[in-house]
């Protein structure tokens, strides 16, 4: 864009347009110290104030290889998972932050976390009334698992972890990722992440109250389910159209990676409580997202399955089958729960935004399904 002729500029014009003299700065201790007194704060207001006290970070842009060469390919892999540990640093250093505050200065509900009965209005008139504002010690919460956690489609709203937040009024430290599987989140490098996260406990000071895990969904779906789901055969029995000493060696490794992180639970923060889920009856009708998936219907396709209910009745078997895994585990062992989301959601379309995850309100109500089990285990720190 050409730029028009310079115009003079007269003495007297020039003072006007003369830099004003920089304000002083506060000093950075000073700041500190204003942001870490005052009245408690909602989760909203401490997380705007942790973010704005921290530097601004620029973003790389890798420019894409003008060929796909084995070193190319290398190259892009490391820079996606160097791309994911700066996010994980990323939430680790807000959550952070975010609890540094709530701890220093109380927390303070937000709407979405009150409930208007006759008790929590008296408790808010007494700390008027003792001139305060209602407080509670804030709920240490951990979550790793998948795209049920961590549901990164732009303007959705995210998964359950996000809308349980607000329904607490609480950080969550959410190291979930879409698409993850058991056997990895177990596996060498997150089981390392995992060992220092219950043994150093909460960065707020304390070990974890909860630990969240949603995790196996992917390990039973996607193209290996042709493994396990038969030729389908005219006649029979939904059960019946599984192959099940195969899908009994598939759930196998995801039963071991739940067992291995019970095993670290209780070695490394035994006061940690455990909740699982088993998400919910899946419809294989071959929606996927952003160029992801489908995960479900190609598998039917392939063996033959005539119509989308046959389908839909062995992911039904399938899951019963992983719920029923998770309920024994947590039978057999102290401080694991299991939630239950199965037969949550209408069986139709609409009630999912794709094959594998829920649509808005379906995760809205999973979110409060969460929240009220967090309320048994914690009936004094969760609303």
């Amino acid at each position: 864009m050409a730029k028009g002729p310079r115009k003079s500029v007269g003495r007297k014009s020039a003072r006007k347009a003369a830099p004003k003299k920089a304000a002083r700065k506060t000093p950075a201790k000073k700041v500190a110290k204003s942001v870490a007194s005052g009245p408690p704060l909602t989760l909203e207001e401490a997380q705007a104030l942790a973010r704005a006290r921290r530097p601004v970070r620029t973003t790389r842009r890798a420019l894409a290889a003008a060929t796909t060469t084995p070193a190319a390919v290398g190259a892009e892999r490391k820079r996606l998972q160097q791309s994911h540990d700066e996010e994980r640093a990323r939430r680790l250093q807000e959550y952070e932050d975010t609890m540094a505050l709530l701890k220093q200065r109380g927390v303070r509900r937000t709407t979405t976390a009150r409930k208007t009965t006759k008790a929590t209005k008296a408790r808010r008139t007494l700390a008027k009334n003792a001139g305060g504002s209602a407080s509670f010690k804030p709920l240490q919460v951990l979550a790793e698992g998948d795209s049920w956690f961590d549901y990164p489609i732009p303007l959705f709203g995210g998964g359950i972890i996000p809308r349980l937040q607000k329904r607490l009024g609480v950080p969550i430290l959410n190291m979930a990722d879409a698409g993850d599987e058991v056997r990895f989140m177990l596996g060498v490098a997150q089981r390392k992440r995992m060992v220092q996260m219950l043994l150093n406990g909460c960065p707020a000071g304390g070990p974890w109250d909860v630990l969240l895990f949603s995790g196996g969904g992917n390990d039973i779906v996607d193209n290996p389910m042709a493994l396990w789901v038969r030729n389908f055969t005219a006649g029979g029995s939904a059960a019946s159209q599984l192959h099940q000493p195969r899908f009994d060696t598939a759930l196998a490794l995801v039963r071991a990676g739940y067992e291995d992180l019970i095993e670290l639970r209780d070695g490394l923060s035994p006061t940690t409580h455990l909740v699982f889920h088993g998400y919910d009856f899946a419809i294989p009708d071959g929606r996927g997202v952003c160029n992801y998936g489908p995960w479900l219907k190609p598998t039917f396709d392939l063996r033959g399955f005539p119509s989308q209910a046959a389908g839909q009745a062995v992911v039904k078997v399938m899951l019963q089958q992983f719920q029923a895994m998770l309920t024994q585990l947590a039978g057999a062992h102290p401080k694991v729960t299991c939630v239950a989301t199965q037969g949550t959601l209408a069986p139709q379309a609409s009630s999912w935004h794709n094959e594998l995850h829920p649509a808005k309100t379906g995760f809205e109500t999973f979110a409060t399904k969460f929240q009220q089990h967090l309320k048994t285990l914690f009936p004094t720190r969760v609303q």
